[in-house]
């Protein structure tokens, strides 16, 4: 198969203190990196932004990537993950519940490429 899959997701009313907090977020990406069994390339970039910002990180995967965002002043966190080779899904609801204290988490998967 060419192309891949991409998960896009959005969680909503998330608890803004685990938004801003870099080493938590650090560690969710670890998570689902680890989970899925992908390759991290080099370093990944986290920035914590000053004041009451959020999180930005992004994860160079040997099968493409995983970026994150967060926006502690609406409560709101995103992920883009985009797999070359196929993978199971994760659980993202249960996973940023917990993680985020996420009310409500919608995930919308696109199939790329030539397996589209």
């Amino acid at each position: 198969m060419t192309g891949g899959t991409e998960w896009i997701v959005d969680a909503l009313g998330c608890d803004p203190a685990r938004l801003r907090d870099a080493t938590a977020l650090t560690r969710l990406c670890d998570g689902v990196v680890a989970a899925l069994g992908l390759t991290v390339i080099g370093q990944p970039q986290v920035h914590r932004f000053g004041g009451p910002g959020g999180v930005t990180a992004l994860y160079l995967l040997a099968e493409s990537h995983l970026a994150c965002h967060t926006y502690p002043e609406s409560g709101v966190a995103t992920f883009n993950l985009y797999c070359c080779r196929e993978r199971v899904a994760v659980d993202w609801p249960a996973l940023l519940g917990e993680a985020l204290a996420a009310d409500r988490v919608t995930v919308t998967t696109v199939r790329r490429g030539a397996g589209a």
